[in-house]
């Protein structure tokens, strides 16, 4: 073979490799790197827990590490906005919440994303009781008692939030309107800071989610008034719902799903669905959201998306109805 025989062999197999190189990792599967899954809340909080206990199972499924960003404030909104300018390649996942999906929205008219356009929804993880706490040095043991205080005490006491125009935002003003009292609103940046501003009674009441609140209830920091769930929960048996306290429009559970930015390939969002389910089987998984008061759902991504839909419509009405406003 000549000299120039013999290159024109090794540029050939180069080219061939280079070739079958490309066509390798073009046909990799999804996922072959580690996926983001963002936040938007501090750490500490029911999301933040939620989305730790799932993200292991997830990447499990996945076989690719699911790694947790917080990325607080604004009410969830800022780290929503960071998911919706993510690309759309499976990479970047993002925890869902009512207070960024509908409250928020609802509430905030300079909100940066669409909920129903920008996003595209996998499943519902978990639905959640909420629940009203207040510091035990409040005098009142009741619902019943806490509204008489209220009344008694108009713009005295106030309640701690997860951030302006998030659902303890949303349920707070709502409770203060059925309820013909006044509380003073102080925003956090989620309901981690929140509720240890509670616990040392920096402020005086809470519209949480349960899990978070859960182990500072049953360690007696924090007292549960009322909790919002079909019944009175296992957990605390002496907890009356707001059914019970007569206020049934406070009695709407939360919710925290899986979403994509808007854009991400079907098979991409089919692949997510079908390992987030698998996790949310896992009979340890299913425990450790118990113990929280997570009851868990799995939904399909159509499914959600019209779940999605119909809490945002609710939020509207009540934000409207109530002439609600947040800027955050």
């Amino acid at each position: 073979m000549t000299v120039l025989s013999q290159a024109k062999a090794v540029l050939a197999a180069a080219i061939a490799g280079v070739c079958f190189s490309t066509g390798a990792h073009a046909a990799d599967p999804y996922p072959n790197k580690p996926i983001r899954l963002i936040v938007p809340f501090a750490a500490g909080g029911t999301t933040d827990i939620v989305a730790r206990i799932v993200s292991e199972g997830l990447g499990r499924e996945l076989g690719q590490p699911v790694v947790v960003e917080n990325r607080g404030g604004g009410g969830g909104s800022i780290g929503a906005d960071a998911l919706v300018r993510s690309a759309p390649d499976g990479y970047t996942l993002g925890v869902a919440t009512v207070s960024t999906m509908a409250t928020n929205p609802a509430t905030n008219p300079k909100n940066p994303y669409d909920p129903l356009k920008d996003f595209a929804p996998i499943t519902n993880m978990v639905n959640v009781p909420n629940v009203l706490t207040v510091n035990p040095a409040v005098p009142a043991k009741t619902l019943t008692e806490f509204i008489a205080l209220l009344k008694a005490n108009p713009g005295k006491y106030a309640y701690a939030s997860s951030g302006s125009g998030g659902i303890g935002h949303l349920d707070g003003e709502l409770f203060k309107s059925l309820t013909q009292t006044d509380m003073v609103h102080v925003p956090y940046r989620g309901s981690g800071p929140a509720l240890n501003d509670v616990i040392a009674g920096q402020v005086n009441a809470q519209f949480d989610n349960l899990p978070s609140s859960m182990p500072h209830i049953q360690a007696g920091k924090l007292r549960a008034l009322a909790v919002a769930a079909p019944k009175r929960l296992p957990a605390l048996p002496d907890v009356p719902t707001f059914v019970e306290g007569g206020l049934p429009d406070m009695n709407n559970m939360a919710w925290y799903g899986l979403v994509a930015p808007a854009g991400t390939p079907q098979a991409v969002i089919d692949r997510v669905h079908d390992a987030a389910v698998k996790a949310l089987q896992d009979p340890k998984t299913v425990q450790r959201l118990a113990d929280g008061g997570s009851l868990v759902d799995g939904n399909t991504p159509a499914e959600y998306a019209a779940q999605i839909k119909r809490e945002l419509e609710l939020r509207q009405r009540i934000a409207k109805e109530r002439n609600i406003q947040s800027t955050n």
